[in-house]
């Protein structure tokens, strides 16, 4: 298993929004947010899961996506600290597939749970 513990800012969540395109107040409008059942401002899904790629890409130099099954059953938030987490599975031939987790620090709510297929080079 590896993880790390780091936290996302608004900073983050507005430069995501720029490069991905997804605009959606929910991640960027903090008044709008706040308005909403959640309160404040969430991540977007893949912003998380970028991290974890390029967690990815450390433990597993020049990987290639094969699939992705990613799931998001509790929000994460701007300033919090989160626990990015790979767990190898299975290798098959020249592929791995990885248990792939992101939790809240605070209370260890699971925000992301998914899987991951890659192939190395």
């Amino acid at each position: 298993m590896t993880s790390i513990e780091r936290s996302l800012s608004q900073d983050d969540f507005n430069r995501f929004a720029t490069v991905s395109g997804d605009n959606n107040p929910i991640h960027v409008d903090p008044d709008f947010s706040a308005r909403t059942r959640f309160g404040r401002t969430v991540s977007h899904g893949m912003l998380l899961y970028t991290v974890l790629w390029g967690m990815i890409q450390k433990q597993y130099p020049g990987a290639c996506q094969i699939s992705q099954s990613l799931m998001f059953p509790n929000p994460a938030y701007a300033g919090e600290m989160h626990r990015f987490s790979l767990v190898e599975t299975a290798s098959l031939g020249n592929s791995r597939v990885l248990t792939t987790q992101v939790t809240r620090v605070a209370d260890n709510a699971m925000v992301l749970d998914g899987q991951t297929e890659i192939a190395l080079p």
